[in-house]
């Protein structure tokens, strides 16, 4: 039986999303502060007033805080025993959401009604197993990638690591022919997806996504070179919605045959359906790995959101904050300090990197960090693929108007904004090196996620983002 998967009622009865973004960020925050917790669950305007506790979270998660009695509280570590160290901070804040997420919105997953079928695609091409990237009308391999990357690198557009790791996949292309692993994309028509890479490479593919963009994934598997698996409903047209059929996809991707599965977590939705998208595939998650023990999350991390970031990211953004032009000082000057605030201070480490966006909103942010979560606390026990992914030009960011624009003019910031061609070949690429280059948790969950990061000049721009935001969208507008 379908269930279609809805926010709990806040006080006056009816669903909400923010009622529900409050409590899991306050119940995330209570594991390490009980002030910082009440201070958000007493946020009177959360659509405006979520920005400040979604950088909590991080800030938090870095230092520690204080828990609910007020004692000096770092967490606990995977066996549920304080660690007694900062260290865990990230971990129990991580752990609390998640339990905060399905204790306010539980998922069961029960034996659906008519268990789902499945269809099958055969591509015609034979397999590329190169590694190369398009990039602004080139495809770049050899020594024209090994260029790119080293001028990403110098630019502050990607991190040494994501550098790395591509250098790495290239030396041993033999790492792209994955047929020793299953994988399951949901969202198998996003543009920031897999699906064309792994397809040309010759992967077999579990592809999910709405029964209507099934002629357009079916014809693009159709003229690859792998093949591509979907499960088929009571329609009769292959696609799953995961909000209605999470139960049926439940039991459909636990009978895959023995091997790893890698869950990859590519799907979108507008609004509020975000964050509720989010709780489903994680509630998908973790049955699976409670029925198997094969299971490789895979995320992608938007570079809009809040990170920590090491010492060397905080030393490239001050340095180019102190040599910044005349104009752009006298227009801070101006502005009251309101406009090109420096990203960090001095000598931060780490620094905070806080690249909301308030046009994105509350839902967006949420349902971003619950994927987060999910990968800080699987990686303590497993593998995990997780990279932060470049701002890209996808058809959800540019529908909105200042976004676009803001892209359009963020090279005048040192922010690089990727196409999606570009974008999704990259994190293929650091898809496959996490899968075959799997690395332990480290002490303090934020490191990991500055690993092979391509964040396209967020961390190390000169400015606060958010200071920018609007000066980047008038130059965007502007010709030439």
């Amino acid at each position: 039986m379908s269930r279609v998967i809805t926010f709990p009622a806040d006080a006056s009865g009816r669903p909400s999303s923010s009622a529900f973004g409050r409590s899991v960020v306050a119940d995330a925050l209570r594991a390490v502060s009980g002030e910082a917790a009440a201070a958000a669950e007493a946020e009177p305007d959360w659509r405006r007033g979520y920005l400040t506790h979604f950088r909590a979270l991080v800030e938090l998660g870095v230092s520690g805080g204080t828990n609910r009695d007020g004692d000096s509280d770092s967490g606990t570590n995977r066996d549920g025993d304080s660690d007694g160290d900062s260290d865990s901070a990230g971990y129990a804040i991580a752990a609390a959401g998640l339990d905060a997420v399905h204790r306010l919105m539980p998922v069961p997953i029960g034996e659906p009604a008519r268990p789902f079928e499945t269809v099958t695609v055969e591509g015609s091409e034979k397999p590329a197993l190169d590694v190369s990237l398009p990039y602004r009308g080139e495809l770049l391999r050899g020594a024209a990638l090994d260029r790119r990357l080293d001028e990403w690198v110098a630019a502050g557009v990607v991190e040494e690591s994501c550098a790395h790791a591509v250098r790495a996949v290239a030396d041993h292309p033999d790492w792209l022919d994955l047929s020793d692993q299953q994988l399951v994309v949901l969202g198998a028509g996003a543009e920031m997806g897999p699906l064309p890479a792994v397809l040309g490479w010759g992967a077999t593919v579990i592809g999910v996504d709405l029964p209507r963009v099934w002629e357009r994934v079916s014809a693009s598997a159709a003229r690859s070179a792998g093949r591509l698996i979907a499960p088929v409903g009571a329609s009769g047209t292959p696609g799953a919605d995961l909000l209605e059929d999470v139960g049926a996809l439940a039991h459909w991707l636990a009978d895959l045959p023995a091997g790893r599965i890698v869950l990859g977590n590519y799907g979108y939705a507008p609004g509020a359906a975000y964050p509720r998208l989010s709780v489903a595939v994680d509630a998908l998650t973790t049955y699976l790995q409670g029925v198997r023990d094969d299971v490789v999350p895979a995320f992608l991390a938007t570079p809009t959101d809040v990170f920590a970031v090491p010492a060397a990211a905080v030393g490239q953004a001050t340095a180019r904050f102190h040599e910044r032009s005349r104009l752009a000082r006298v227009t801070g000057a101006l502005s009251g300090g309101r406009l090109l605030r420096p990203n960090y201070p001095d000598g931060a480490d780490p620094g905070i990197n806080d690249s909301l966006v308030p046009q994105q909103g509350p839902n967006y942010a949420l349902a971003k960090r619950i994927q987060r979560w999910r990968a800080t606390v699987a990686r303590r026990t497993g593998t995990v693929s997780f990279a932060v992914a470049p701002p890209t030009r996808t058809r959800s960011v540019v529908s909105n108007r200042l976004l676009a624009a803001a892209y359009a003019g963020a090279h005048r910031f040192d922010v690089e904004v990727f196409e999606p061609g570009t974008a999704n070949r990259l994190m293929a690429l650091l898809l496959v090196h996490q899968l075959r280059n799997p690395r332990p948790a480290a002490p303090e969950a934020w490191r990991d996620e500055t690993v092979e990061a391509a964040h396209g000049g967020l961390w190390r721009t000169a400015y606060h983002p958010r200071t920018a935001l609007g000066l980047a969208a008038v130059r965007g507008l502007l010709p030439g």
